[in-house]
């Protein structure tokens, strides 16, 4: 899922290419990517974009008018830039948005339709589409810790939620634990002070440093290939392989679609924690540290 440095990239770009330029024609690909109704999508055509912003996740392009177009790409939804009345792409592609300067198609790869495209009047219509959780870029320690502890969940769920922390998922998560040595299990109000400001500096860190970085590989272009699994990170989709401080192999946690990737020697001490479906099925077998799994694997 594109999350807070891709989304910003993505911003960036579009601005250079749209700001200023007049939505020529909305043409919808999938009948499912419009999810709102009124005012009708039509509306939108012949209003010039007066402003980017970003509310999480989600690509906010201002319109003339007081409208906007709300972009969600949930997990598989990218943004593309084309020629200006480009053919869209077959069965991937989703809406295409007409300018002079160019045409931005929406895609979606895989058979489930997640991503979605709202047209709203007004800013108190667009706050609907805002899930509310705190900007950490711009947030100090106290607005941070006060998020953090709120309510007592892991630091994993925490940094995922959209109510709690506004655009990190997956992906940066893991890379924010790891750089501030925290099991992605450990519970929010079990956090002493330390632990929070290292948290928070390495939210602003790892952050800000993939922006840059992604930034840097699109330079003037668009940018394509946005992804999860991205080289130079440090153990998301690095299950097995050694993690680039203390060079014990990653380890990972299969949950539902997702997995979460960790250190067992930076982050928890040393101990595995349990992927539920393997500790259910070894119970007893299943080796609670690094050690003693590095044991059987030399004794195989």
């Amino acid at each position: 899922m594109p999350e807070l440095p891709d989304v910003a990239v993505y911003l960036e770009a579009l601005e250079r290419r749209v700001l200023g330029a007049r939505l020529e024609r909305v043409r919808l690909l999938s009948p499912f990517v419009l999810r709102s109704v009124e005012p009708p999508v039509g509306a939108a055509e012949g209003h010039a974009v007066v402003g980017l912003r970003r509310l999480g996740k989600r690509l906010v392009l201002a319109l003339e008018g007081d409208l906007f177009l709300v972009i969600h790409l949930m997990i598989a939804g990218r943004l593309h830039w084309k020629p200006a009345g480009a053919r869209p792409p077959g069965r991937i592609g989703l809406a295409a948005l007409d300018f002079a300067t160019g045409t931005l198609m929406l895609t979606e790869a895989g058979t489930k339709r997640r991503a979605a495209l709202h047209l709203v009047r007004g800013e108190e219509a667009l706050r609907a589409h805002d899930p509310g959780g705190l900007e950490v870029l711009d947030a100090d320690l106290d607005a941070f810790r006060a998020a953090l502890v709120a309510e007592n969940h892991t630091l994993k769920r925490v940094l995922t939620d959209p109510t709690v922390l506004g655009g990190i998922g997956n992906a940066y998560s893991d890379e924010i634990l790891h750089r501030a040595r925290l099991s992605p299990l450990k519970q929010t109000r079990a956090l002493d002070e330390d632990e929070i400001a290292r948290l928070h500096r390495a939210t602003r860190e790892v952050l800000t440093e993939w922006i840059a970085r992604l930034r840097q590989e699109a330079g003037d272009a668009f940018p394509e290939g946005v992804t999860a699994f991205r080289e130079g990170m440090a153990v998301h989709g690095r299950h097995g392989k050694p993690c680039p401080v203390c060079g014990a192999p990653v380890q990972r946690i299969v949950y539902a679609e997702n997995e979460t990737n960790y250190c067992a020697r930076c982050q928890t001490g040393g101990r595995l924690l349990a992927d539920r479906s393997l500790s259910r099925l070894m119970h007893a077998d299943w080796p609670r540290t690094l050690e003693e799994l590095e044991s059987r694997r030399r004794a195989r």
